[in-house]
């Protein structure tokens, strides 16, 4: 009995003898994977943050950098798991090397919807219909920002998801001059009774031809999401002016509307920003079967 409350005894120590015995670190520091600002927003009434992300290499580059905005894009939002892919495609150069910067929203029904017409809509939703001076913000405060403190180029992208899928949606639609990309992330097009959908042919039939390219993808969503969405791609079919570059990518079977985020902006990522592969030159003797080191002249040994 003795022998077992002993083992016991020294069975509940042993949490606390391991993490003595565990190595000490010999520094400490956070890891920082950006800048963070807040930031004046006239056009809302309020401050916002702004985060932005910079390839390592930032300092020795001599060329602008392209800019990918993120609509969603605070700390505690999309703009971390959005940054890794930022960080993954400056590493592997997968596609070429952007600045993000992310835009945080708040209320994001009243800053990311165009107002409704629908009475039920105006019923339902009090706070709604403020994308306007949203887009203000981005544009006379946030682009401006960026330019004046960063290298950038003349391309510059706005990716959301969700409602921030719509707001991206409707700028192209209706403001397509803001940006020069556009990545729609499972849009929610079911908004004022798929209003947007229904008001896409005239608008995309009424833009210049101006280069511009759209990316837009749909999970498994269904309903008005889809019907919305299938109003958008008529419009596109139809008539989608010469200097526009569109695809559409139907995730339907493999994403849902909780997944879809960051595989969807991988692809865009790689799609809008391609770069040539990789030449890794001659092919190593380790990597064909059976192959053997090149003989080296200068080396000990070698005959």
């Amino acid at each position: 009995m003795k022998a077992f409350i002993l083992a016991g005894l020294l069975a509940a120590a042993s949490p606390a003898v391991a993490l003595s015995q565990a190595s000490q670190p010999v520094s400490q520091s956070n890891i920082v994977i950006g800048e963070s600002f807040i930031l004046d927003a006239p056009s809302l009434g309020d401050e916002r943050e702004i985060n932005v992300w910079l390839p390592p290499f930032y300092e020795e580059l001599e060329e602008p950098l392209n800019v990918v905005y993120l609509i969603d894009g605070a700390q505690d939002q999309d703009f971390v798991h959005i940054a890794g892919l930022a960080q993954l495609g400056a590493l592997s150069w997968q596609y070429e090397p952007f600045i993000l910067v992310g835009v945080q929203t708040k209320n994001r029904l009243l800053e990311l919807t165009r107002p409704a017409a629908d009475p039920r809509y105006q019923a339902q939703f009090e706070d709604q219909g403020g994308s306007e001076d949203f887009l203000a913000f981005l544009t006379e405060s946030v682009i401006p920002f960026v330019d004046s403190r960063y290298e950038t180029s003349d391309r510059r992208a706005l990716i959301g998801e969700s409602l921030a899928g719509l707001f991206v949606t409707d700028t192209f639609l209706y403001v397509p001059a803001s940006f020069t990309d556009y990545i729609a992330v499972s849009p929610s097009l079911w908004w004022d009774e798929q209003a947007t959908g229904q008001e896409a042919a005239a608008l995309v039939a009424a833009h210049d031809d101006a280069e511009r390219s759209l990316y837009i993808t749909m999970a498994d969503e269904g309903g008005t999401m889809q019907a919305g969405l299938d109003h958008l791609l008529e419009a596109l079919e139809a008539h989608a002016p010469e200097g526009l570059d569109w695809i559409y990518v139907d995730r339907s079977q493999t994403e849902t509307h909780s997944t879809i985020f960051h595989p969807a902006a991988l692809d865009a990522f790689r799609t809008l920003f391609t770069l040539p592969p990789y030449e890794y030159g001659e092919t190593p003797w380790y990597l064909v079967e059976g192959g053997e080191p090149p003989a080296d002249e200068d080396a000990p040994g070698q005959p």
